[in-house]
């Protein structure tokens, strides 16, 4: 077994910073631009966006939560929120009656269809307008890569159905 390090190096911290510098330099636009567009929050519209890319516009919420990183409890509620609009259906799985399979309304289609090209806008000119599109195959794969490692071990929240186990009373 190796041992963790004890301190990140320089080029380590300066690309710790700046990736968290953008992140949270680049998400505030995206949400703003998607509330205006279609009044969505960014978890809504990850949740649709999916949703748009799926075989038949469906998919089971369990799906929906661990590709969006969500609580399965929190992507109930969002699911909740934009059935009430009319965007997605929900109901039980033909394949597993104990699944919920959530699936792409015509508006929800619609709503994409209004908030894509200002989201593309958005993020092309704040994040890919000062780079090259080997720079962005770069960032891709290594980003795709730390994702990668980290799906191997999300958060509580995000993992697949794992309860944890209740000490004994007494």
């Amino acid at each position: 077994m190796t041992t963790p390090p004890s301190a990140l190096t320089r080029t380590q911290l300066d690309a710790y910073l700046s990736f968290t510098e953008v992140a949270a330099l680049l998400r505030p636009a995206v949400e703003q631009q998607l509330r205006e567009a279609g009044e969505l929050s960014y978890v809504q519209f990850q949740l649709l966006a999916r949703l748009g890319d799926a075989p038949e516009g469906r998919l089971r919420m369990t799906d929906l939560a661990d590709g969006v990183v969500y609580s399965r409890s929190g992507l109930t509620y969002q699911a909740q929120v934009l059935e009430q609009r009319g965007l997605v259906t929900r109901g039980p799985s033909p394949d597993d009656e104990r699944s919920t399979v959530v699936s792409l309304t015509e508006a929800g289609r619609d709503i994409l269809a209004a908030v894509f090209p200002g989201h593309i806008a958005t993020v092309h000119g704040l994040l890919f307008a000062q780079i090259s599109d080997d720079d962005a195959a770069t960032l891709a794969d290594v980003l795709g890569r730390i994702s990668g490692h980290l799906r191997q071990h999300p958060p509580r929240s995000a993992g697949r159905g794992r309860r944890k186990a209740t000490p004994p009373t007494g």
